[in-house]
Formats: C-alpha cells, structure tokens, sequence
C-alpha cells in the first residue's frame, strides 16, 4: 500500500477462519487496500464496523459510527496512531441510522470531504435531524396506542425519538447521490451500487465484482438478523417485504463466495446461505405470528413479547415492537392476516 500504514495483521477469511475483530482505535487489513475498525455502541448491539477503502492518494470512508464523545476520541487516536499520515478523501453513509451516520457532519467538517449517499437515506437523515419529534410528540405516541401499547408504554418509546438528535452530528446541506446506474469508482476500484430497503429506506451497498468483494452494510449480518421496523412515518409499509426480494436481489448479483463485510458482528464467506437463513427465520417467524394469532385477535404490542420472550428495556421494545408490527404488515399483504379496529386499537386477525 503506498501510505503510511502498516497492518496490523491479515485476517483470514475462510468460513472456518474468522477471527477476532480489530480493537478501538485499530485496523485489520480485511482486503488488499479495505481497512476494517470497530467502535463501540452504548446499546444491546454493542460494536458498529466501519471500513476505509483506498482511493487514490488516501482512502474513503464508510460509515462514522455514533455521534458521541467516546467515538470521537477514537478516532482522534486513531489519527494520531494507527492511521496516521492518511487523508480522507470522501464519506460514504450508508444508511441514516446513527450508528452509521453519527459523526457524518463532525467527520465533513474536520477533514473537509464530502458526503456520498442515496437520496432517499440522505433527505431522511435530513427530516430527522430537524427534530420532527419536538413538536410532533403525539403523532407518535398514538401510533403506539393505537396497536395496543399502554400509555407509560407509548410516551417511553416515543420519547426516544429526541435521544437520536444527541447521537448524530447532523449532515452537509449538499451531498453526492450514490446512483446504481452509475456505480462508484475508488482508486482503481469500479464498485457496483446496490441498494435495498427494509431494514432501512434505501441502504447502500458496495460490490466489486473483480474482486468478489461485498461491503453489505445492514443488509446482511452474521449470525444475527437486521432489525425490520414499521414506523409511524409510514404505518401501513411493508418493509419487511421488501428486504426479503432485497436479499433474493443480492443473491442474483454478488458471487455466492464474496469476501462480505456488514456493519456488524464479523466477515461472511458465503453470503447467498447467510442471506437464505434471513429469508427462512422471517417466514418461520411469520408462521409463528399466525399461531400466536390463532382463531383469536392480537394487537402488535399483545404479540411482540411472545416473539422477543426476553426482557425488553424502552429502546429494545421500540424495535421488538416495530419488527413485530412489520411481520404483521406482510402477512396482511400476504392476505393471511386481516386489520380490524375494537374500540381505537388495531388488531389483526386470519384472514
């Protein structure tokens, strides 16, 4: 590599030889020239990965981590150690999650780059930076009590929704679109880009069909499963849906042995079986929903801790409760599952 750089070390790749991450402030060398880090997360999902790819005379980012304190003395360290001598040359976000998007405004500011995202995830991040729950509070507490949340239930969750404004760093008002029909060149990479929706609005993600080499994002995770949410911005979305034809799509473009880097947990050596196990628990967790269903009614907070059994704080239940409400939304699109309204609350029954 022509930077300042020396790796830490070589991470083997085959199934049978993941290993351990890189640690805070540290890099693995996870393919000739992508630079694989972890930071830290104050949630359950307690790591986001980020990755440098070489782009010319430095490399791009993707991805920030949260927009925080402690994540951004990390990369001050890091700058000051593992990485030094480097120069960033682009942001890419993948999707506005603040896990992902944190530091995007702090990281444009102090290195003086821009941001590279699909349009769709951009003007999202946008909507929610300007704080819609500030003034809209309601709005979202009777999108709860509407599917069967109590009233402390309701407020708790959401309430949360001012918390995302103390872990982003907001983003530039101009951006670069990340467009599949043009595809994305780094150094002398052509990556292909794909987008999917489901876990979020219109993900990106990266391939390099030369080299067999997937940078998956959210999309695609090991050994656990991406979190599926209806919100109340679109209450009758099918997301879930649509990340079931996003993975079917994915396993017609990207090699069944790409070299997969997600944005959580570790690399993938076969991403078409990892991406077939999503699509398989999501259809048995839907043929679960329908038995919990049964001949009865169930609203979606009545089902979400018979889908989720384990203790739920506010932040894990807001997403228990949306992805159960997503399995709800598909089976209703699917015609098994019918919507009707008893007294102000929504509840499903078989169709």
């Amino acid at each position: 590599m022509a930077h300042a750089i020396q790796t830490r070390s070589k991470l083997p790749l085959t199934a049978a030889g993941m290993t351990e991450p890189p640690a805070p402030g540290e890099f693995i060398e996870a393919a000739p020239g992508v630079l694989w880090m972890r930071f830290p997360l104050p949630f359950q999902l307690d790591h986001v990965n980020v990755y440098l790819i070489e782009d010319g005379d430095g490399f791009a980012l993707l991805d920030t981590g949260i927009g925080n304190d402690a994540t951004k003395e990390i990369w001050e360290s890091a700058f000051a150690n593992a990485l030094k001598g480097i120069r960033l040359t682009r942001l890419i976000v993948s999707h506005h999650h603040p896990d992902h998007m944190g530091l995007a405004g702090w990281m444009c500011e102090k290195f003086d780059i821009p941001v590279h995202m699909t349009l769709a995830e951009f003007l999202t991040g946008k909507y929610l930076c300007s704080g819609p729950y500030a003034d809209k509070g309601h709005f979202y507490s009777d999108f709860y009590r509407l599917h069967g949340t109590t009233e402390d239930q309701a407020e708790a969750v959401s309430g949360r929704g001012l918390a995302y404004l103390k872990i982003v760093t907001g983003l530039p008002d101009s951006f670069n679109s990340l467009d599949p029909a043009r595809g994305l060149v780094l150094g002398g990479r052509r990556f292909e880009v794909l987008t999917g929706g489901g876990h979020s609005v219109d993900q990106a993600m990266l391939y390099c069909r030369e080299e067999k080499l997937f940078l998956a994002c959210d999309q695609i995770i090991e050994r656990i499963s991406p979190n599926v949410s209806v919100h109340a911005m679109e209450p009758n979305a099918d997301p879930l849906g649509t990340f079931i034809r996003s993975l079917t799509d994915i396993k017609g473009v990207v090699a069944e042995d790409a070299l997969t880097l997600s944005g959580h947990r570790l690399p993938i050596a076969a991403p078409h079986k990892r991406a077939d196990e999503l699509i398989e628990h999501h259809h048995q967790r839907c043929d679960q929903v329908m038995e919990i269903v049964g001949a009865g009614t169930k609203t979606a907070a009545e089902i979400t801790p018979v889908l989720f059994r384990r203790e739920l704080d506010a932040h894990q239940f807001s997403f228990a409760f949306s992805e159960a409400l997503a399995h709800l939304n598909l089976l209703v699109e699917q015609g098994r599952l019918t919507w009707e309204e008893e007294n102000g609350v929504q509840r499903v029954r078989a169709a």
